[in-house]
């Protein structure tokens, strides 16, 4: 029996490790954010902290918070859009980004890549309630549109640059709308079509200034807050009103 499992022990240790880094753990949101990019970078090295035998390709995966989404599907009724169908979301990632060094399809199977999630295609966005498969890829397929077109769902199947074996970097760009909050950069070393070792980094967006001031206070006081933003609509109403009469 012991002579059996050495071989997979052998086959363990040979296994590399990833050493990640990101270029900004934090990124601060103030006014006249208009957005920033990400350098995720490391090393891939054996378990001697050398360089790896053999070449892997690297894929990263850089998620934002999680958030519920109800989306809706406009229908065109007697010449006017209303809402029809809708379905609900417990927690689609406010920003989702995946970079690879080759095209996923050449790495992995789509197995492989469903439960690590490798695409947009893959994420799991975890719907609520009963819905007919057909209906809720259709709907799934819609969310990921509607994210892509807003720059916060994105793929790159050449964003990963590996040099030497042992260096690589990816550059994700994160656009002025994004959501406050923790990110996680998830990197993962692929061989003949295995994920063998991952590694996590976080990077922490939060706003500040002002900025940070009006969200804490929305939160803690959402009443006093509500009122005092439907008196400044009001007071900017009656003073446009009053200018267009001078005019």
């Amino acid at each position: 029996m012991l002579a059996a499992m050495l071989p997979a022990a052998a086959d363990a240790q040979r296994d590399p490790i990833l050493v990640p880094e990101v270029s900004q753990h934090e990124v601060r949101v103030r006014q006249g954010f208009t957005g920033t990019e990400l350098l995720l970078f490391g090393a891939i090295l054996d378990p001697q902290g050398t360089r790896a035998a053999r070449g892997y390709d690297v894929v990263v995966v850089l998620k934002g918070p999680t958030e519920p989404i109800r989306l809706r599907e406009k229908s065109k009724v007697g010449g006017v859009w209303i809402n029809a169908a809708s379905t609900d979301f417990r927690s689609a990632p406010s920003f989702f980004a995946v970079a690879s060094s080759r095209p996923i399809a050449e790495i992995v199977d789509d197995k492989t890549a469903a439960i690590y999630e490798f695409g947009t295609n893959f994420i799991q966005l975890s719907p609520t309630g009963e819905i007919d498969p057909a209906e809720q890829a259709r709907f799934t397929a819609g969310l990921v549109d509607l994210k892509e077109r807003q720059g916060l769902y994105k793929s790159d199947d050449r964003g990963v640059s590996i040099s030497e074996q042992v260096l690589y970097q990816a550059r994700i760009a994160l656009p002025s709308n994004v959501t406050t909050g923790t990110y996680t950069a998830e990197t993962f070393a692929v061989s003949n079509g295995r994920v063998v070792s991952s590694a996590v980094a976080e990077v922490e967006v939060a706003k500040v200034g002002f900025e940070r001031f009006v969200e804490v206070f929305s939160r803690a006081q959402a009443f006093w807050y509500g009122l005092m933003a439907i008196g400044l609509s009001i007071g900017m109403g009656w003073m446009a009103g009053r200018l267009f009469a001078l005019i």
